[in-house]
């Protein structure tokens, strides 16, 4: 059982006592916190919620929406939704910020809260240490019985959000239609059904479901990684479908499966979308440290420019904005264009592949074949009690010197074909190291170079 409180929000797992797990307790702390700061920050009352489909959403829900009438806020419930969808709403309804409920690719037993500014985009450093803040002090003020929040419903927004995808330039509605795509949809029994299948087969696409059922009961790992995807590859093939499309159960994460039942490759998502925009307009990209360099090798080769990021969505968005990329994202299968919202996506990264697919004329597998093929490897060392890790870092810094290092987030090790990148989680008492190689071999043979690099480091300084 668990409980994270952190500048981006809450989550935990539901149930047991209170400030060990997520509570109601710890949820209406956390809801009338952020009210009341949306109140202090903007003097705008509305804020809008939305929620997937897992098995504690609807009692969190309920719990976020009292909280902030009785702090004052006039409450838009979108109900079942989905997190980008959220994210367009807030701008779109005038409110003074967001709460999405979803705990992601967690499992059933989690759920999380996830504040957006008023701009509907995750809530700064700044702003998330003042919740916490609020929470320690105990100084909120509530409403008074006259001044209590209103509470209303809209669930018109899905297929709002929608039509704002079919209405950009570069998605090609009438020649995805003309293709007659079949689709095999894992909808992970979540708001993917609600989601995912309208715009598709508003785009003209027969559309096969798994796990539509939204009982928040996942079938599987909700994480869409190749060892969760094994029926939706064999339904692909099956079917003889053109390809299969997975996402998380807050619908921002994307996975695609080729027509020869091989995955795509999380983190070749954002490559091919970022391929395709790139096409029509000419711009630069950016994916966090951690991400595959195939998508710095496809902006080079379109003439644009490639800048990487800390880890985290809100860091994407960030340096997206400093050096104005026209697309972006992370190599979890998040992809952000700013054209549409600075938020992951993947019904928008499901309209822009398709648009690519059709123009591109031959199956996926095809598509894939067309990029630099690389492997990545991702791996942990747990810390010992003691251990200076900027000591460790800069020990590793004089040994990598004659390579491309960056201190932003961890230290990134650019070589000559492939790279390492180690950052201490936030979250447990460890190093996380991610590599990336032109084989897996390569991949690998760095992981093991690298960690014996910080073993010797840490034997001579103990």
């Amino acid at each position: 059982m668990a409980l994270i409180k952190s500048i981006s929000g809450i989550r935990g797992t539901i149930g047991g006592f209170a400030g060990d797990n997520l509570t109601p307790i710890d949820i209406v702390e956390c809801s009338a916190a952020f009210g009341f700061l949306i109140l202090k920050n903007t003097k705008n009352p509305k804020i809008v919620i939305g929620r997937d489909a897992r098995i504690s959403g609807e009692m969190v829900s309920q719990l976020v929406a009292q909280t902030l009438r009785a702090v004052g806020c006039n409450v838009v419930d979108l109900g079942l939704s989905t997190t980008p969808t959220v994210e367009i709403a807030v701008p779109e309804e005038k409110a003074g910020g967001g709460i999405i409920i979803t705990a992601s690719h967690n499992g059933r037993q989690w759920n999380a809260l996830k504040f957006l500014n008023e701009k509907g985009e995750f809530i700064s450093a700044e702003d998330g240490q003042t919740i916490l803040d609020l929470i320690a002090s105990r100084k909120i003020e509530f409403a008074s019985v006259e001044k209590l929040g209103s509470y209303s419903k809209n669930d018109a927004y899905i297929q709002k959000h929608i039509d704002k995808i079919l209405n950009l330039p570069y998605v090609c509605a009438d020649e995805v239609r003309a293709k007659n795509y079949k689709i095999v949809v894992d909808c992970i029994n979540s708001t993917g059904a609600i989601s995912v299948t309208p715009l598709l087969e508003q785009l003209g696409c027969q559309v096969i479901l798994l796990n539509e059922v939204m009982n928040g009961d996942f079938a599987h790992n909700p994480e869409p990684l190749p060892e969760h995807l094994e029926k939706l590859s064999a339904k692909v093939l099956d079917t003889n479908a053109h390809l299969g499309i997975s996402v998380d159960p807050d619908v921002d994460r994307l996975a695609f499966v080729c027509e020869d039942g091989e995955m795509f490759g999380e983190e070749y998502t954002l490559v091919a979308v970022a391929d395709y925009i790139l096409r029509h307009k000419h711009g630069n990209t950016v994916s966090n440290l951690s991400s595959t360099r195939a998508l710095k090798d496809v902006t080079q080769k379109l003439d644009g420019a490639y800048y990487a990021s800390a880890v985290g969505e809100v860091n994407v968005v960030k340096k997206m904005k400093e050096v104005s990329a026209i697309i972006g994202g992370e190599g979890n299968g998040g992809i952000i264009l700013p054209d549409l919202h600075y938020g992951r996506d993947a019904l928008v990264g499901i309209a822009l592949f398709l648009s690519y697919l059709a123009k591109f004329d031959k199956p996926v597998s095809f598509l894939r074949r067309t990029y630099p093929q690389y492997f990545m490897s991702k791996n942990k060392i747990e810390l010992n009690s003691g251990i200076n890790l900027d000591l460790l870092f800069e020990k590793l810094q004089e040994r990598y010197n004659k390579h491309n290092l960056n201190l932003e987030d961890g230290l990134k090790i650019d070589l000559e074909d492939g790279w390492i990148h180690l950052r201490k989680s936030n979250t447990e008492p460890i190093v996380r190291i991610y590599t990336e190689g032109t084989s897996k071999v390569a991949s690998e043979n760095l992981a093991l170079k690298i960690k014996s690099d910080i073993g010797e480091i840490m034997k001579a300084h103990a």
